[in-house]
């Protein structure tokens, strides 16, 4: 039985909130999730839903209430784990007297790496970080985008089994994003496995094979996307050029609409038992030419918006005994 790589029982957290009377504020509900090695686990939620919290209980940054972690089969804040993990915080803050170089080489130190593999590989990872002349100014003349760069270049240096990305595309450009997710898929490649929090969907759906939403504190669904019902093919689009008139008038019957794009260019759309690779070969076969055809099924936008409405935004109070 191969061990998750990530591990949660019924963890929750109580904050105590309010000056005269300070009263437990639940951000963190029973979450129990379990995330399997090599995967990239997107984990997704309003703000305020429980997402940094999580990840500060995953780091022993703050403790439970109730409930348990584990990382490569070992509780959470394990020395040995430690060592084999990465981190990189929402909103890191660095000793921005150092520079970028400087930064590395004390989270070398702290990691235990030898000399010899500091200087090996501080410049490798900010090469492939897009780290370039600047690594010797100081950080605080570093933009967001930047220190956001930096910030993922301490997190992978110790070449770590697992990598803890908490909105890890905040105040990048669209290169810096494009960099980030070729990093991600370099890493699940070699057999890492990514746990990252965002709130932008579409990153999520295009590197993730497992997700959790989590609104209010609570779990809202999880699973692979490749086995959530919510992701099942609830019709086809075939667009079609070229079409002759009156070749339609046969399909139509099995269509649920057809839009007319622009002259003889139409878009049909089929339901699920709608056998396109049929309909396209009789519209070929009349002299049609396909432009394209894909499947119709909900984005991660639409599930995410849609958890979140039935289970409300933020944390909730914590219910005493």
């Amino acid at each position: 039985m191969t061990t998750a790589a990530i591990r949660t029982r019924e963890l929750s957290k109580d904050y105590h909130v309010g000056f005269w009377r300070p009263r437990p504020y639940r951000a963190l509900d029973r979450l129990s999730i379990e995330v399997a090695p090599g995967d990239v686990f997107g984990f997704l939620g309003p703000n305020g839903a429980g997402k940094t919290t999580t990840l500060k209980l995953l780091m022993q940054l703050v403790f439970p209430t109730s409930g348990e972690a584990e990382i490569l089969g070992r509780p959470a804040g394990d020395v040995g784990v430690r060592r084999r993990i990465g981190y990189l915080p929402e909103n890191p803050y660095f000793y921005d007297h150092l520079t970028a170089e400087e930064l590395l080489e004390y989270f070398g130190r702290l990691f235990g790496m030898s000399a010899a593999d500091r200087r090996q590989r501080i410049p490798a990872t900010l090469d492939r970080l897009g780290v370039g002349a600047e690594r010797r100014m100081q950080l605080r003349k570093f933009s967001k985008g930047m220190l956001q760069r930096v910030g993922l270049a301490q997190a992978v240096l110790n070449d770590p089994d697992v990598l803890f990305l908490d909105e890890p595309m905040s105040g990048l450009d669209p290169l810096g994003r494009r960099d980030v997710r070729a990093l991600i898929l370099e890493l699940r490649d070699q057999g890492r496995t990514i746990f990252f929090s965002s709130h932008i969907l579409s990153d999520a759906e295009a590197l993730c094979n497992q997700v959790a939403i989590v609104a209010k504190g609570r779990l809202a669904t999880a699973g692979r996307l490749s086995d959530m019902k919510e992701f099942e093919v609830h019709g086809w689009e075939l667009v079609m050029a070229d079409v002759p008139p009156g070749a339609l008038d046969a399909v139509r019957a099995r269509a649920r609409r057809v839009l007319t794009i622009a002259g003889d260019r139409y878009a049909i759309e089929l339901p699920p038992d709608g056998r396109p690779e049929e309909v396209l070969r009789e519209l070929t076969a009349l002299g049609a030419t396909l432009v394209s055809l894909h499947p119709l099924r909900e984005t991660l936008e639409d599930v995410f918006v849609r958890r979140v409405a039935e289970m409300g935004e933020g944390a909730r109070p914590s219910q005493n005994p």
